[in-house]
């Protein structure tokens, strides 16, 4: 059982949050409109932005502790439940299923599209929104999915990198378990996944990209190792957080009591709140100091949860 420290460091700031679910936009062409979740703050303007894409099988009710944390600290967060989803039951047998990875990358951009909109249905939060500062996140599949607005691109069979869908309006990233270059995929995952074949050359702008040591995916022939290569295969701006210890679900992101964390840890996902946070604000908030202090413990070594690279 985790200590009563353990459980004060997860608990998000004392600030009131709003959330509403579900917000329905308009999604011509997809077989169903999308259905959002918006978390905020209670009072407060000018918030920035964190548009947040689930893992595979996930929705907008999911990854709490990190969405609520967010919003209790200053953010507006935009939550779109994806295709893939349990939730939706989409048999596997539908034609929009060999094209979900591209379905997930059109929610994205249809979410910030219709940013007034979603404003607008959440009672108090109209004209509360800095739609200037936004920020993309995603765990797993979902940091491949946010991954592609911020220059990842996908390469074809020859190699060639296909559509670039950077989005301008997206000033950066936090990418979660984000999985690495194509070239030590199983068999299993070259056939059905063709969409895990990415070139980061072009993936410019500033992310924090997040790792555990002991998560070891099925999807590759390679260790831990590969959820590393959205870093190195990058251009700077960028910084790598590795966790000790962690596996695929960071500790249990995903919420409390949640079956599919196989690896719970209240300090190691406190540690993924503060450090995300405190990279968001340095993003979106002029003038804020946090990320750098953050940033320096890390990279001293004083935290046995996990190191900081950064270039």
């Amino acid at each position: 059982m985790p200590n009563t420290a353990d459980l004060r460091e997860t608990a998000p700031p004392p600030t009131p949050v709003i959330s509403l679910r579900p917000v329905l936009l308009p999604a011509p062409g997809r077989g169903d409109d999308l259905q959002v979740r918006v978390s905020a703050p209670a009072s407060g303007g000018d918030l920035p932005i964190v548009v947040f894409s689930h893992g595979f099988g996930g929705s907008m009710n999911e990854y709490g502790p990190l969405v609520d944390y967010w919003a209790a600290s200053g953010f507006a967060v935009v939550q779109p439940t994806h295709l893939d989803s349990r939730t939706l039951a989409l048999p596997p047998e539908d034609p929009r299923t060999p094209r979900i990875w591209r379905h997930r990358i059109e929610d994205l951009v249809r979410v910030l599209d219709h940013l007034p909109l979603l404003e607008a249905a959440v009672p108090g939060l109209a004209g509360r929104l800095d739609h200037g500062r936004i920020a993309v996140a995603g765990h797993s599949w979902g940091a491949q999915s946010v991954s592609t607005l911020l220059g990842a691109r996908v390469l074809d069979d020859e190699g060639v990198p296909g559509e670039d869908m950077t989005d301008s309006r997206v000033t950066a990233g936090v990418l979660l378990a984000l999985t690495g270059l194509g070239d030590s995929l199983t068999p299993f995952a070259a056939e059905n996944f063709s969409f895990m074949k990415p070139s980061f050359d072009g993936m410019t702008a500033p992310a924090l990209i997040v790792a555990g040591d002991n998560d070891q995916s099925l999807l590759s022939t390679r260790g831990p190792d590969w959820f590393t290569d959205p870093y190195f295969y990058s251009p700077a701006p960028k910084s790598l957080l590795t966790l000790s210890g962690a596996e695929h679900s960071l500790g249990g992101i995903y919420g409390q009591e949640v079956t599919s964390t196989t690896d719970e840890s209240p300090a190691r996902v406190a540690l993924i709140q503060r450090l995300t946070t405190a990279f968001l604000r340095d993003a979106l908030v002029p003038g804020d100091t946090g990320w750098q202090a953050a940033a320096a413990a890390l990279e001293e070594g004083r935290d046995p949860l996990g190191k900081l690279q950064s270039k």
